[in-house]
């Protein structure tokens, strides 16, 4: 009895160590991000309690559209860390965005959030692909007043479907959540990726690799 009480005590323990380790509660009320610090640490450093002030918690002009004259027909307002200091270290965030008709938002995934879209206007294609070796689509008509879930660090797209403009906001769970574009990281890579790579991995003429690369 006792070796099977001291099992699971340890197991306990080690339970909640990952889960603290993980995702420890802050230590302080807020941690204003100050942008201005060269220091470097996974986050951005808090600023002097005393300088802080209601505007690093607010943020204005959600309610505008987005310029969706743009070839994808889109437009993305983020509140993220980098608009609303106060966010720094809570885990979340917005996002705005706007689609002209037949606009899309290109495939993409965020490293570091899980994203849930609400549909405030129009009507909205979605979808997001699992992972290896399915490769499973995922995809869903959304009218207003939808919610679809993207799982964190999957390719997700967005489409308009409907005869006029639509909107939809986006909470992230992350204050940073940073966002890869399939094809910009493919074909817009910094220096190339190597056009053989591409070729192989689409099984095209290498021309094609680099017609593609230089529109990105």
């Amino acid at each position: 009895m006792a070796k099977s009480t001291l099992l699971l005590s340890t197991v306990t323990l080690s339970f909640f160590c990952v889960a603290l380790a993980f995702e420890p509660s802050p230590l302080q009320d807020f941690c204003v991000a100050d942008a201005s610090s060269s220091a470097r640490v996974n986050g951005l450093v808090c600023k002097n309690s005393a300088s802080v002030q209601a505007s690093d918690f607010s943020f204005s002009g959600l309610h505008l559209p987005g310029n969706t004259k743009n070839p994808l027909g889109s437009s993305v307002t983020p509140v993220t860390v980098a608009q609303v200091p106060g966010l720094n270290t809570l885990g979340l965030s917005l996002a705005r965005i706007d689609y002209a008709p037949m606009g899309v938002i290109t495939p993409h995934f965020h490293p570091r959030a899980s994203e849930i879209l609400t549909v405030l206007e129009g009507s909205l294609e979605v979808g997001f692909v699992g992972s290896n070796p399915e490769n499973r689509l995922i995809t869903k008509t959304l009218q207003k007043g939808d919610v679809f879930v993207f799982p964190v660090g999957l390719l997700h797209y967005q489409r308009n479907v409907g005869n006029g403009y639509a909107v939809s906001i986006s909470g992230l769970s992350s204050q940073n959540p940073g966002i890869i574009t399939a094809t910009n990281a493919v074909f817009g890579s910094k220096p190339d990726i190597s056009n053989d790579v591409l070729a192989k991995a689409f099984q095209v003429d290498k021309t094609i690799v680099d017609q593609l690369q230089a529109k990105f």
